[in-house]
């Protein structure tokens, strides 16, 4: 006969051990953890339009991605100048992964119809995804720098101390340069040590180390990584921004933007924007 005591459980017992396990008033849940009473409960429409909640959400959530690709962006440059090449490459094709999400917010936006944008704008006052402090991190973070971006952040000089940083900083590419320096490739002094603050010039003499590492991959591995890893960023962030100004069209076609730009045609000029030139080039001249 057997001396082990059955396991088996009376239902009523069963019933009070879920309902002790379903019981989180103790401890931390996951509403807790994500602070989601604060998150769920930042959506603040302005108009009687219906369509107001997507414009809001969307936005929000653009911005949370874009909180996470500072962060990563921010964590790879450091990465980069430390030489600590397996973190960056991983850090950096998150980043990629983040602007693919942002490419398919644009795809739900664009589900907003002109009469249905039209009913809500004139609620938006001189609100525009241009005052983005975050998105004007990243495209410093990137390399496109523009003193005049900094003047839409002066009446938060919090935020304006974010942004200046991120101005004042070397880029992503700036550090990818000095990396490509202290393995030995020819990088011209002056792409080296210059003013972080101006936009950066394309260089015959930055093309040709890049060459160097794309005609013997073998023997500079890291630094072509480093070379596609860049290339893949650049193309998804221009997939986001032609997103993004397809979807404005599409909504308001050629009006101005309620932040005082141009709208469409300030967007267009973005698109030609390209932020680690000499990897595009070298692809004609290999």
């Amino acid at each position: 006969m057997s001396t082990e005591k059955s396991t088996d459980k009376s239902p009523e017992k069963i019933v009070h051990e879920e309902k002790a396990q379903l019981d989180f008033s103790a401890s931390m849940s996951y509403g807790d953890y994500l602070h989601l009473d604060e998150i769920l409960n930042a959506q603040h429409p302005l108009s009687p339009a219906h369509d107001e909640m997507l414009f809001i959400v969307q936005h929000q959530t653009s911005e949370l991605w874009m909180k996470l690709m500072l962060h990563e962006l921010r964590a790879a440059t450091t990465c980069i100048a430390e030489e600590k090449l397996a973190d960056a490459f991983k850090m950096l094709a998150r980043v990629s992964r983040i602007m693919e999400q942002l490419v398919s917010a644009w795809t739900v936006l664009s589900t907003m119809t002109p009469p249905e944008y039209t009913a809500m704008r004139p609620y938006l006052a001189n609100s525009s995804g241009f005052q983005s402090a975050q998105y004007r991190c990243i495209e410093f973070a990137l390399g496109n720098k523009n003193a005049a971006m900094l003047k839409p952040h002066a009446h938060r000089p919090d935020l304006l101390a974010q942004v200046d940083a991120a101005y004042r900083s070397p880029s992503l590419y700036d550090e990818s340069l000095k990396l490509l320096a202290r393995h030995g490739l020819p990088v011209p002094a002056d792409h080296l040590e210059r003013d972080w603050t101006q936009p950066y010039e394309a260089s015959d003499g930055v093309e040709a180390a890049w060459l160097t590492v794309y005609r013997n991959p073998h023997d500079h591995w890291d630094l072509y990584q480093l070379g596609e890893k860049l290339t893949d960023l650049e193309d998804a962030f221009r997939l986001w921004r032609f997103r993004h100004v397809t979807t404005v069209e599409r909504v308001i076609g050629f009006k101005r933007g309620t932040g005082g730009t141009g709208g469409v045609s300030y967007l267009r000029k973005m698109l030609d924007v390209v932020l680690f030139p000499e990897i595009w080039k070298l692809r004609t001249d290999l």
